[in-house]
């Protein structure tokens, strides 16, 4: 067990953590040959074509060190905000962190949050200055920023070149010598902690887990603590770049295990598994639940479909346990899911693998998020969606969630940011100088104001150098209406949202103009409204397309054109009558790019 190092990479996004991953499975020769590749643990086609990192990926190493061999167990973590959860989980798998500074970029907001969490567990932090052969790199005064952040010592920073392989050696000693071996107890009552889980087909769902105390081997009976349920190990192994099988695995190894489960249900991250004839005492502390931050209902685009929609979530929550989903229905959309994310990407993200790893056509309403409605009796209920919005003569008052955000950027982009930030009601807090020109702004804001197309803006407007972070703060009371969208008379239920008195008129005004471009014309006229209440505040008119049917009366008199005219005129009416608009899929999505 003390040849064992259990440790993960951190860092903010695009500062070359799959990278440099590369160069350590490459230098210990874990991968060679045809395998090699760039960003090799990447291996979902959407992380490969976005360039960004989705899930945390274990693989183990082995390296030789002073004649003796030590094995590394490595994972490679996201970095973007809206993937922190899988960050968070991996953590709990270590004993120490390589903590990843871009040499042209410095300190970023993530790299500070994924430092605290690495703290709070903690983990030995191993400093790296990457990036360090590019002509734009400033290894000294993010040498500098570093020594400020951690209170570490300067030859305790590596610098290293995750595309070259300068430091490459150095940073795998460091590993040996500077991260501790795992504690625990290999005779102990079996402990594992389950950090992850993926759904074969074939195989069942497997379950990566860490070994705290104790031994487990191939075919013992094993119980999953949350859950109850008791199942053969059929396999257990390691993780390489393929799963290794191996008879018995004990305290201190990251490994993978197959039992046949069939159902979603019975697996869940952060559970313990020990053994059904010598249980262990207590589980393992889990994980904190995680905290979705967007919401938007999920609709298969055929009813039928529910039911597979269902089976799709539950797999896919399975690879993403910070994505959260309840059954709910819709007037205008019948029975689909109200799920929560953790941001934007992430939806994004979980619509473009529902299409293509389980081929479901879904419908995503408007984004929003959950508020506290209190009635005129007192009492509070929770609302996610603007169609459970009481009455409103029965409400009392409305609360929002406010975040307290933080956003880091370089001096000449405060102006812009601080407009943007009061622009979403923000409230400034506190400006403070990190280091030379970096300043930190910290903000209060409501939720539902960046949940649309704050952080997007945050980029556009800073050149892509300010970076944001922001956690749940409270509940403020809230001068909010709920805002309809009218087709020809009718709501359309995925279109309504909750916004505040003064962005009504315009959001309203704005979702009218963007709908006029994207419903295709018909037959009749449409009419598109935004209302608020009874209240209608904007309206634009799609024109009907038209036969012209006075085209063969040349001459002769005008009642002729007239009556051919009211002919045409009642045959409008009747169809708008019996006519539907279908509202096609990006018209949902153009809400969120109302820019």
């Amino acid at each position: 067990m003390k040849h064992i190092r259990n440790f993960c990479i951190i860092a903010h996004i695009d500062h070359g953590k799959s990278t440099l991953a590369d160069r350590l499975l490459e230098y210990t020769n874990t991968i060679a040959g045809k395998d090699l590749q760039n960003q090799v643990l990447d291996d979902m086609d959407l992380e490969r074509e976005r360039g960004i990192t989705i899930k945390s990926h274990a693989i183990q190493m082995e390296y030789q060190y002073n004649d003796e061999k030590y094995i590394l167990n490595l994972i490679d973590t996201p970095g973007h905000v809206d993937f922190s959860y899988e960050v968070s989980r991996s953590i709990a798998a270590c004993e120490g962190a390589l903590l990843i500074v871009d040499a042209s970029q410095g300190i970023q907001a993530q790299t500070i949050s994924n430092l605290y969490m690495a703290i709070e567990n903690d983990l030995e932090i191993i400093p790296v200055v990457n990036k360090v052969d590019l002509d734009s790199a400033m290894p000294e005064e993010v040498e500098d920023q570093i020594i400020e952040l951690l209170g570490c010592r300067r030859d305790e920073i590596i610098r290293a070149s995750g595309k070259t392989g300068i430091g490459i050696e150095e940073v795998l000693n460091a590993i040996v010598e500077r991260v501790p071996a795992p504690q625990g107890d290999v005779n102990a009552p079996l402990q594992c902690l389950i950090f992850d889980s993926v759904f074969n087909p074939f195989r069942g769902i497997i379950a990566y887990f860490k070994i705290c105390n104790g031994t487990i081997r191939k075919g013992e009976m094993v119980k999953f603590v949350a859950t109850g349920k008791e199942y053969d190990a059929d396999e257990i192994g390691v993780l390489k770049l393929d799963m290794v099988p191996r008879n018995s695995l004990s305290a201190g190894d990251v490994g993978y295990i197959i039992s046949g489960i069939k159902t979603s249900k019975e697996v869940k991250v952060g559970d313990t598994i020990t053994h059904v004839q010598r249980p262990c005492d207590q589980a393992i502390d889990g994980f904190e639940e995680v905290k979705p931050m967007v919401f938007a209902g999920v609709y298969p685009i055929d009813t039928e479909d529910f039911e597979n929609l269902r089976a799709s979530l539950e797999k896919l929550q399975l690879n993403d346990a910070s994505l959260t989903f309840q059954p709910e229905s819709s007037a205008a959309l019948g029975f689909g899911f109200r799920c929560g994310f953790l941001g934007l990407l992430h939806m994004e993200i979980v619509q473009e693998r529902l299409d293509r790893e389980f081929d479901m056509d879904v419908i995503t309403t408007v984004p929003n998020v959950s508020y506290m409605v209190y009635d005129k009796k007192g009492n509070k209920s929770e609302v996610h969606n603007p169609s459970g919005l009481p009455d409103i003569t029965m409400i009392d008052h409305i609360e929002e969630p406010y975040i307290r955000a933080s956003v880091i950027t370089a001096t000449e982009y405060i102006g812009p940011i601080m407009s943007l930030c009061l622009g979403k009601r923000g409230e400034l807090i506190k400006q403070e100088y990190i280091s030379g020109n970096r300043v930190e702004l910290i903000y209060d804001m409501p939720l539902g104001e960046i949940v649309i197309d704050f952080y997007d803006k945050l980029k556009s407007i800073s050149k892509g150098y300010a970076s944001f972070d922001y956690h749940i703060h409270d509940y403020r009371e809230s001068k909010l209406i709920k805002l309809d969208i009218l087709l020809n008379g009718e709501s359309v239920d995925a279109l309504s949202t909750l916004t505040h008195v003064d962005n009504a008129v315009t959001f309203g005004r704005r979702m009218c103009e963007k709908l006029k471009e994207l419903i295709p014309r018909q037959q009749f006229d449409i009419a598109i409204q935004a209302a608020i209440g009874a209240k209608i505040i904007a309206r634009e008119t799609i024109k009907a397309v038209r036969k012209d049917v006075t085209a063969k009366c040349y001459g002769g008199d005008i009642s002729r054109k007239r009556k051919l005219l009211e002919k045409q005129k009642k045959g409008k009416k009747r169809m708008k009558q019996i006519g539907t608009v279908e509202v096609p899929q990006k018209a949902f999505l153009a809400v969120l790019k109302l820019d």
